[in-house]
């Protein structure tokens, strides 16, 4: 290499080095923020999910009939909540833009609909769920599961209500830009669930053994607590109690449900979608064999709490965004958006490393069937490679939810989810002869399509300065 040559080739690096670091510092702000926002959500998102983790630890120790009836009760509990929560997250942009605004009455008015809201919501889950209780019976379970899984079911329906108030606080305090509080609540309540399986579950301090029912009792309990402590915390603010005394110069009226509805209707519909995914494929892999079933389990399960990462950044975008948005600041809005994109992809490149470098050893932790640990340590490679598509689909879902365009993303959701995973989950596992592999490319393709399709999306739609 000439002389001129080798000082044209050290004059690129160091005009890329310069214009690497000048990008750094102009990001350096916006990944600060973005994951103030976020942590809190990570570690709320980790603390829900290790209280479930709990829960089946303990009731499988006392029984595998109460395991079974956990698990029975849980699935049709989820199915039918997954839809409510995921509209209540209408909230946050919508408080988020109006906050931003300092339009006071904007945004308690948005409180005081969504009170109603969430008890319209609710009631109707309520009642759907109430409807499935008598139902358990005809579903080809064991006698003994459907007998512990109907008090059980019983108790999280009773809980159901405070846990859609608890969201609705949750949600609104995200659009003012607190996730802190949620946390905080968050934890201390799980900590207080768990210590009440233990009493509940095997009957300690003089209480019964429960069983599966302790297990719903303590959540019962527990999750009563959690509206009454967002509502004290917002009584001591000064700040945000005002919101509440604004509520009789506020109007409720049914154009402010609708706009709720259009808002949080779509993304309950896309949070649906994600869960029919995903539970329709642990039934086609179950047609393959219990070992590969038990294996897409493990896969899922560490998968889920990787996920949890994404999720927190998900939530962070969406407050942020809506805050940009709400102030017309789209040049920050872009940048925002931007960085949520480099911090997911940061995360989920650490999180892929982590499962496909210890592929061989996560199983173990989980069962010590030969067969069950050779497949899961395979499907790990591709959990670890779906990180990718997930957070970014994740990321992009929440870009655009911060400027309230839900409509467009609700039907990419159906169309990837439905449309083009579980089929060619199908072809591959079984024509193709992948096996359960099959599925996991799947889950790629498509959110990796989902992906695709929210941040053209957001590249087209969003405003420029």
């Amino acid at each position: 290499m000439t002389r001129h040559r080798q000082r044209r080739l050290h004059s690129r690096c160091a005009a890329f080095l310069r214009a690497a670091r000048t990008r750094w510092h102009a990001y350096l702000p916006y990944y600060k923020r973005n994951l103030a926002v976020a942590f809190p959500v990570m570690l709320t998102q980790l603390g829900a999910a290790v209280v479930g983790l709990a829960d089946s630890i303990m009731v499988g120790h006392y029984s595998t009939t109460d395991l079974a009836a956990v698990s029975l009760g849980n699935g049709i509990f989820f199915t039918f909540m997954v839809f409510a929560m995921g509209s209540l997250m209408g909230v946050t942009p919508l408080v988020g833009q109006a906050y931003v605004q300092h339009n006071d009455l904007r945004v308690s008015a948005l409180l005081r609909t969504g009170l109603w809201f969430t008890l319209l919501l609710g009631g109707a889950t309520c009642l759907v769920l109430a409807a499935c209780v008598p139902m358990i019976g005809h579903m080809g379970q064991d006698p003994g599961v459907v007998l512990a899984a109907r008090p059980y079911l019983i108790t999280r329906i009773l809980g159901l209500m405070p846990f859609f108030l608890f969201c609705l606080f949750k949600q609104f305090l995200e659009g003012l830009g607190n996730t802190l509080v949620a946390m905080v609540i968050t934890l201390v309540l799980n900590l207080l669930n768990v210590f009440l399986n233990w009493i509940f579950i095997f009957g300690h301090w003089g209480a019964p053994a429960l069983g599966a029912y302790g297990a719903g009792l303590a959540s019962l309990i527990a999750t009563a607590l959690m509206p009454v402590a967002f509502l004290l915390v917002i009584l001591r603010r000064k700040d945000w109690r005002r919101y509440l005394s604004l509520f009789r110069a506020s109007q409720n009226s049914r154009t402010g449900l609708r706009e709720l509805a259009a808002v949080g209707f779509p993304i309950g519909l896309q949070t649906t979608m994600e869960t029919v995914l995903f539970t329709l494929s642990f039934i086609m892999v179950g047609w393959i064999s219990k070992e590969a079933l038990a294996a897409h389990q493990i896969s899922n399960n560490v998968a889920d709490f990787a996920f949890m990462l994404s999720l927190g950044v998900g939530s962070a975008t969406t407050i942020r965004v809506s805050h940009q948005y709400g102030l017309a600041d789209y040049r920050a809005l872009r940048m925002a958006a931007r960085a949520s994109v480099h911090l997911v992809l940061l995360m989920n490149t650490v999180g892929a490393a982590l499962m496909i470098g210890l592929r061989l050893y996560i199983p173990c932790l989980f069962t010590e069937d030969p067969e069950v640990i050779a497949i899961s340590s395979h499907l790990l490679v591709f959990a670890g490679l779906f990180q990718y598509a997930d957070g970014l689909q994740c990321v992009g879902a929440g870009m655009l939810r911060g400027i309230t365009d839900v409509r467009v993303p609700m039907w990419a959701t159906v169309i990837a989810y439905v449309g083009i995973a579980l089929p060619l989950g199908y072809i591959l596992m079984f024509p193709a002869g992948l096996g359960v592999t099959g599925m996991w490319i799947s889950f790629i393709v498509a959110l990796s399509l989902a992906a695709l399709a929210f941040h053209v999306r957001f590249a087209f739609i969003c405003p420029k300065q």
